[in-house]
């Protein structure tokens, strides 16, 4: 049974930076991508950042310049570094890990979320 245990949220001021981490733990499939989503109050969940285990990256528009994700393959641990907080940026924040290829059964599993806070 895989798990995810996401850490690193917390309440900051605008401008404020704060890192979130989520470590895997279980029998995992060495080809996979993680990355980080959120849920703002009223608003539909979306993809904020994502890193395959070749270090191939994408985020959302309105975080370019301001988070950085990594990843750590040797302890299946993903990070999402954020930067110049905005209260927008307010929300929970989940770690995804999947994967949806040949190589390997699909499988797709999520953290409990960690709750970011951003103060104006």
């Amino acid at each position: 049974q895989v798990q995810l245990v996401e850490s690193g949220g917390g309440s900051v001021q605008a401008g404020g930076s704060l890192r979130l981490s989520c470590v895997a733990s279980g029998s995992i499939f060495s080809i996979n991508t993680m990355g980080w989503y959120r849920r703002a109050p009223g608003k539909q969940r979306e993809l904020v950042a994502a890193i395959t285990t070749g270090g191939s990256t994408n985020y959302l528009d309105s975080v370019k310049g301001r988070f950085t994700i990594s990843r750590d393959n040797g302890k299946n641990t993903v990070y999402l570094q954020m930067n110049s907080l905005k209260p927008e940026d307010t929300a929970v924040y989940y770690c995804r890990l999947y994967y949806s290829g040949s190589l390997s059964d699909g499988f797709d599993y999520w953290g409990q979320g960690t709750q970011v806070t951003v103060s104006s």
